[in-house]
């Protein structure tokens, strides 16, 4: 009891530093109107990024998806890569799969395509036009009455997993002016691009938790009812970040201005490492959250949040860092049982939080002695043989 005690005023006593320290980045975010931007959910306030909060991942908003042809213009490299991958193809693919028209047939749902059970995770829905903000809450789960205004334009795309583009897309690919290019663009600028990206909705690979995040989301099955009536997957149980980015879907042509799909790091592949760990956790929390009799989901993620918790026990102990006793210490004051959905969700909120902030470490200069730490993780970070 002792040490809980202790535990938690070390948890108080850093969640109070990094809140003080975050009254500067707040202050700028509003000078730059980053406040004004996001309808999806979020909580808190980032420490010296500019960016006004951390958000959920969720599904994209189809009033807000603008399409792949968006982005190929100067993404023609990544469109390239992704269209071979099996994100690309579930367009095609998924609805003709038996297991897929079974589970379907399960839950009463009539097109697979439409409504958002499926689409949410599957698809990209894209709205004909007149729809208000966030309309898709409004939709059938089934893919019946109301489905209509809505229609799925690709697999798991662009947007699926960097967020819906109409709000932030002009910010992105806004250089510094009329002549500079991506590869003549000052660093401070892109630094400044790419906070404002992000709060307008912009989920950026400059800080690898927002992009795990994204993938939890959905390698995380979060419906009680699809798993334990329909018989879908509780998720990919075996899904682990830097083993399932770096192989068939990485795409990493940026800096090389498409030329070259760069093999990530040893330093952003520790950073990819621990954002998992960290994501996994804050994904299995929100699952768990949702889960309201003993039954096979909740059975299934309450394994995956246990062990998620001693994975991140693991990484922290091995490191050393505040930040990852602090995660540590989130996790064990959270009871993992049905019908905790308060809890577990304000757990995750924290989580996410701490992820993000350890991920913008990666390439800020203050933060060399965590860097240092981190490699130790080396032996623990699945080799390139077995990357998906």
């Amino acid at each position: 009891m002792k040490r809980a005690a202790k535990r938690i005023a070390v948890v108080k006593r850093s969640r109070f530093i990094r809140e003080a320290a975050a009254i500067f980045g707040i202050a700028t975010a509003i000078v730059l109107g980053s406040l004004a931007a996001a309808n999806s959910p979020s909580f808190g306030s980032d420490s010296g990024s500019g960016v006004e909060a951390i958000r959920v991942a969720e599904p994209a908003d189809p009033t807000k998806v603008l399409g792949n042809d968006a982005c190929v213009k100067c993404h023609v490299s990544e469109q390239a890569v992704w269209s071979a991958t099996p994100h690309a193809k579930t367009f095609d693919e998924l609805h003709r799969r038996p297991e897929a028209a079974q589970i379907a047939s399960k839950l009463g749902i009539k097109s697979i395509k439409h409504g958002d059970r499926c689409v949410a995770c599957h698809y990209t829905r894209q709205s004909e036009g007149g729809t208000e903000p966030n309309a898709i809450t409004t939709v059938s789960r089934n893919g019946n009455a109301g489905a209509a205004d809505f229609h799925a334009i690709a697999g798991i795309s662009c947007e699926s997993c960097h967020g819906a583009a109409r709000d932030w897309l002009e910010a992105h690919h806004d250089y510094g002016g009329a002549n500079v290019t991506r590869l003549t663009e000052s660093p401070a600028h892109r630094e400044q691009r790419i906070y404002r990206s992000v709060a307008l909705g912009m989920r950026n690979p400059h800080n690898v938790y927002l992009v795990a995040q994204s993938c939890y989301r959905c390698h995380t099955t979060g419906d009680e009812e699809l798993v334990n009536v329909g018989g879908h997957p509780t998720g990919s149980l075996d899904f682990e970040m830097v083993a399932w980015s770096q192989g068939l879907v990485h795409h990493n042509f940026v800096r090389t201005d498409g030329k070259e799909n760069v093999i990530s790091s040893p330093n952003r592949l520790r950073f990819l490492f621990v954002a998992g760990v960290v994501a996994d956790t804050e994904a299995a929390f929100r699952a768990l959250s949702t889960a309201t009799e003993k039954a096979n989901f909740a059975l299934t993620v309450a394994k995956r949040a246990s062990r998620a918790g001693a994975r991140l026990k693991s990484v922290a102990g091995k490191i050393g860092d505040a930040r990852l006793d602090e995660a540590v210490a989130i996790f064990e004051s959270v009871k993992i049982k049905l019908n905790n959905h308060d809890n577990l969700v304000a757990a995750a909120d924290q989580l996410a939080k701490i992820g993000y902030e350890l991920a913008n470490a990666e390439t800020d200069k203050k933060e060399e002695e965590l860097r240092e730490k981190l490699i130790v993780l080396d032996r623990f970070i699945p080799a390139s043989k077995t990357w998906k």
